[in-house]
């Protein structure tokens, strides 16, 4: 299938052309990724994003942050204090290292196909960040480095207003997503990453809503109490992510989309008939 196409429509044409369930719920995905270094520097060096696959379908078309708008972080006062920063791998040619970053270091992280180039949060830190991608998405794929921190997102419009809901990738729903890092922030540490894919239904959106044009990603924070309390704090475990959109592509190609669509719904009417 084109790389290229709608993976909220496939997912669509899945739930409802081949019977599947189409409740929200995050979903499962394959990361195809490069090292650009070997041995004992891969995992401290450039960890590409080169495409996901879902259901045996490879999707390359992705959309990456470039707005961002810290709504509240734990203040940095040096040490393990402050809780979200820019961090990124010893050898890595993309990406910058800041322990109180800036909006502007937040897209310089999270805006390129970089695995190794993510956002680090301390284990009890509390933080609120708004990103927006440089297209419309319909879908999110997201990374933990650890595997054993929850985070939680939900829509946002241009203006940072919330849309839907909130969800949360709880710390036991991470998937091994195949490769490891190791970032300045955890010294010798190699780590597992996980990952997790969340759709516009997991954020509580209504059918009608085919696209989203940002994010709200945070750990031990909400829109009505602030901060955390150390109870809420210990759940999050500070998460170390990374999130990329899935593209929406152009009108004319999901309507060529929609057609393949029918012949796989027709195709499969034509089975069961032929069981019956």
């Amino acid at each position: 299938m084109n790389t290229k196409l709608s993976l909220s429509v496939f997912l669509g044409l899945l739930a409802g052309g081949l019977g599947f369930a189409g409740s929200a719920q995050a979903f499962s995905f394959d990361t195809n990724f490069e090292y650009a270094l070997t041995g004992r520097d891969a995992p401290r060096g450039d960890v590409w994003l080169n495409s996901v696959e879902v259901n045996g379908n490879i999707f390359s078309n992705f959309a990456f942050v470039d707005r961002a708008d810290i709504v509240y972080n734990d203040p940095f006062t040096g040490g393990n204090t402050g809780a979200a920063s820019s961090d990124r791998g010893r050898l890595v040619t993309v990406g910058t290292s800041q322990e109180d970053p800036t909006n502007a270091d937040i897209v310089t992280s999270l805006g390129n196909n970089n695995l190794n180039s993510i956002i680090d949060g301390e284990d009890r830190g509390s933080f609120a960040i708004n990103v927006w991608f440089d297209r419309r998405v319909d879908n999110l794929f997201l990374w933990e480095r650890g595997m054993n921190s929850a985070v939680t997102v939900q829509a946002i419009d241009g203006r940072g207003n919330s849309l839907g809901n909130t969800f949360t990738i709880a710390r036991n729903d991470w998937d091994d997503a195949g490769f490891r890092i190791n970032t300045l922030e955890i010294g010798n540490n190699v780590q597992q990453v996980g990952s997790r894919g969340v759709s516009l239904a997991d954020l509580g959106l209504d059918p009608s809503v085919r696209s989203i044009g940002g994010i709200r990603v945070s750990a031990a924070w909400s829109e009505s109490g602030g901060p955390g309390d150390d109870a809420l704090r210990a759940f999050y475990n500070g998460p170390d992510w990374k999130v990329v959109g899935a593209a929406v592509p152009e009108p004319g190609m999901i309507f060529g989309l929609g057609a393949i669509g029918a012949g796989f719904v027709a195709s499969n009417l034509r089975k069961k008939a032929n069981k019956a």
